[in-house]
Parts: C-alpha cells; structure tokens; sequence
C-alpha cells in the first residue's frame, strides 16, 4: 500500500509576507520549484500540489527537484516519502486551456526516466493528477483513458507493417496509468461525488481513491454556512460509499487560512481537524507557509501528519438541506447588493502569484443577474479590507433554531465567528437586513481597534477617490490578520 500524503503544500496566492526566496512580490516559474523543496524539506509538507492551470508550465520540476536538491531527494523518495501531484486543466470547462492537460499527461512518463536514472529502481516520482471544476464520471474516466490508452497505449504501435514500434524506438513509457483524483467544487456536484465516485471505480482495479472537496469556491458561492454543511454531507456520503463497497476512500478538504476559506492556520489545526475528521489530506496553502514563524509551520505541519483519521460526526442532511437553500438565497443577494463595491476594491489586491486561476463557477447569468466577481481569494481580500467579512454574510436568514442547529454539527461555528468579527468595523456598509442579525449574535467578540481605523481610511479613500495608497494599506490590513484572501 503506497503512503496517502497528509500535509498538501498548494500554490494558493493568499498570502501577504513573501518566502525569503522569492525575486519579487508575485512568485511563479523557478520560484516555485524552491518552494516545493522548502515545503518539503522545511515545513515537512509530504506532498506539493503542481499547478499547471492558467500559467506557463514548468514540465521540468522532477528532474530539476532531483539535481538542484540531490542530498535531500536521496532521503527521501520522491513518490515514496515526498509526492508531486499535478493540478490539470478540466477541457470540459477550460477549452482554452485544454491542449496544456495533454502537454502535462505526456510529462509523466518522461519524468518517471529521470527518476529511475537518478534511484536506479522504477519509482514513480508522479502518478496521480488533480481535475478541478469536476462534473461528471466521464470527466474522470476520460483522463485516466487518455493516458492508459494514449499517452502509454501508443508505445506499442510501429511506424508501419513491419517496421519497430515506439517503444523499441524511444523506451518504455511509465507508470502504466495513473490515478485521477476528482476536485469537486459546486452544489450540485458536491452532493454527488459519492455517486460519480463510485461509477468511476466500477470495473477498476485501484488500490485507493482520493476525492477532493472545495471549501473556498463553495464558499464564495453559496456563504460560509452552506460551504461548511455542503463538505460535512459530501464526507458523510463519501464515508457510506466506504461502508458500502469497501472501497478505500480518502478526502482531501482544500481549507484557506481566512475562516471564511476554512480557518486553517497553525493555531487552528486541532481545531480543523477536530471539524473534519474523516479528512485524510488537508491543504498547507501559502499563507498558514508565509504569514506564521516556520517553527509553528513546522509543529503544525506534524499535528496534522499525526492526526487519527476517524469518521465523519453524524449530520442530518434534509435539515441541512433545507438551510442552506434559505441561508444562500439570503447570502447571494447580498453579494448583488456588494458586487460593484467588491469589484472597485479588487482592483488594489496585490496578485502573489503569476497565473490566471481557472474560471470560477459562481454567478452563471441566468442564476444571478450576470455579475461577475473576482476570484475567491481576491473576493475575500477585498470584503475584509473595508472591514466587512464574508463571514457574516447571509446570517440574516436564520432564526434562532437555526443557528442552535449550526451550533451542534459546525464545531466551530462561535471560534470562526469570532475570528472573523475581530476585523469587523461597524462603520462598514452592511447590506440590507444584516446590520440586526450581526448585532444579535451569541458571539462575543473584540474588534480590533487599530484594524478598525484602517479599514476605514480605505473606505473613505474609496469614497473620495483617492486610491494611489489603496494597495500598501490593503497590505497593512491583511498583515494584522495573518493572510490577505
């Protein structure tokens, strides 16, 4: 049985504070092979997430991690002890980006001869891909065929009768197939991996299969709650799927460090892991690396590699159901209201990374008045930088038996809060029905003072037009948070 990674190191740009390696404020191309040795060997993450999605990709970081960092790649394995695994472009979704998943598929066998050159064993240094924005079992299936069939198939096919075939003429092609590790990312898709799970299985023979569950696009679409309810039931179902086939089966829950994004910082990783027990892999994403000491990275990063895994707490799911219709009904109207503000503001978040994230799935036109927003991370930057957090969005639409009910299945719902309402600044302009809700809370909270003053010289720079500053005091305020999305 091959080792299931714990500790996901992501390329996610949400963070303020650059790694002491990096040129220049937005990391990308030979920085980011620096980063997965220093995720690797520093923060002690056993796994870094590769992203080929929306950049030009760097085909080349097996071999150039195998020669930059011999002594520690001779330690530990790579593919036995450390992973590299690839976040592919979805054709269904991303057509322009379409042909890069095929560039990318074909890395692999390649980068599989440098590692056999540099070991002197067939280890397989990548074997699994990622598939965001996952909506069917043939977007699954479709991948693991490809490269089976077309990227390994073709070695055994000659130029002509008679003549030698591919193999014989450039070498074996490897490993034979690879495992495809679906991320789900909307409503109605979450609620189903359990079944396109099992129909990609059938007729397989996999030792395991890992299943990867959004938490930050979730919640930018449909609020914090219904984020937190929809994970809680797609882990619930994905555990029955367990229970039912004996298939080995193994989450991953992507979690940001803002609460908005799942609240997962080092000094929050018991508590995260407390939420979500049933979760194999949680994501290190860059500002729980950046923003915190490298020691407490370094003994967070532990906890949660130590971590038992047990099963998901019980969660009633027509209840659940039920709220998060009304509660996300409430929480995107809100976000219409919010729109063009959010938008102005999202102009002044500094980018950390040089890439252009994939399409995001909320607000199809015909669902909400088509608007367009930024992406999760920015839209969360730009909330909090006039002291509004996403957080306490749509919390309106529920009524006391509600928020009893969130209280018993969202651990915790009163520490995230609470975490959140420390940079709420009441002078921010709240939508329509919230400013009630907020100030009925059975949540006590302290605002913080400092972040409160500014916060609203960005308001009232906003207001008055005066934005040659607006990007440092953005920075500022995400400093004193400890992540800027």
């Amino acid at each position: 049985m091959r080792k299931i990674p714990r500790c996901m190191s992501t390329q996610h740009p949400d963070n303020v504070n650059l790694p002491f390696f990096a040129e220049n404020a937005v990391l990308g191309g030979e920085n980011e092979i620096q980063e997965a040795y220093y995720a690797f060997s520093h923060l002690g993450c056993d796994e870094q997430m590769w992203d080929c999605e929306g950049k030009e990709v760097d085909n080349f970081v097996v071999k150039k991690l195998l020669t930059r960092h011999e002594p520690f790649f001779r330690e530990k394995i790579l593919g036995r002890d450390v992973f590299i695994t690839l976040r592919v472009p979805n054709p269904t979704v991303e057509k322009a980006e379409a042909k890069i998943l095929l560039e990318t598929l074909e890395s692999i066998p390649r980068s599989f001869d440098a590692a056999k050159l540099f070991y002197g064993e067939e280890i397989p240094p990548v074997f699994e891909v990622i598939l965001p924005m996952t909506t069917s079992t043939r977007c699954i299936d479709r991948i693991y065929r490809y490269y089976r069939d077309f990227v390994v198939g073709k070695q055994n096919k000659p130029f002509k009768e008679g003549d030698i075939t591919i193999s014989e003429w450039i070498g074996e092609f490897k490993p034979e197939k690879i495992n495809v590790i679906p991320l789900f990312e909307d409503i109605s898709h979450m609620l189903e991996a359990h079944t396109m799970v099992k129909e990609y299985l059938e007729g397989k023979d996999l030792e395991y299969q890992r299943v990867f569950l959004a938490r930050s696009d979730p919640a930018m679409n449909y609020g914090l709650v219904s984020a937190l309810l929809l994970n809680k039931i797609a882990l619930q179902r994905l555990q029955s799927l367990t229970d039912e086939t004996g298939a080995e089966i193994y989450p991953i829950v992507g979690a940001g460090s803002s609460p908005f994004r799942g609240n997962l910082r080092p000094e929050r990783v018991d508590r995260v892991a407390q939420e979500y027990p049933s979760v194999h892999t949680f994501t290190i994403q860059s500002a729980f690396k950046y923003d915190n000491p490298p020691e407490k990275v370094r003994k967070a990063v532990e906890k949660l590699k130590e971590r038992k895994k047990a099963s998901p707490k019980e969660i009633d799911e027509e209840r659940s159901l039920e709220l998060i219709e009304k509660y996300s009904r409430e929480y995107q109207r809100q976000i219409i209201e919010l729109a063009p503000l959010i938008n102005q503001i999202a102009r002044y978040v500094p980018s950390r990374r040089k890439r252009r994230l994939h399409i995001g799935l909320f607000g199809y036109p015909r669902d909400m008045m088509g608007i367009r927003l930024p992406r999760a991370i920015t839209f969360t930057a730009a909330l909090y930088s006039i002291g509004l957090p996403p957080e306490i969005l749509g919390l309106n639409a529920l009524d006391e038996d509600d928020i009893q009910y969130l209280r018993e299945v969202y651990v915790n719902f009163d520490d995230d809060l609470r975490d959140a309402l420390r940079y709420f600044n009441p002078d921010a302009p709240l939508p329509k029905g919230l400013e009630a809700a907020v100030s009925d809370l059975p949540v006590d909270y302290q605002v913080n003072e400092e972040y409160r003053r500014l916060t609203g010289y960005i308001l009232s720079s906003l207001k008055a037009g005066k934005t040659g500053d607006l990007g440092e005091c953005i920075l500022r305020a995400a400093h004193l948070r400890k992540f800027l999305g």
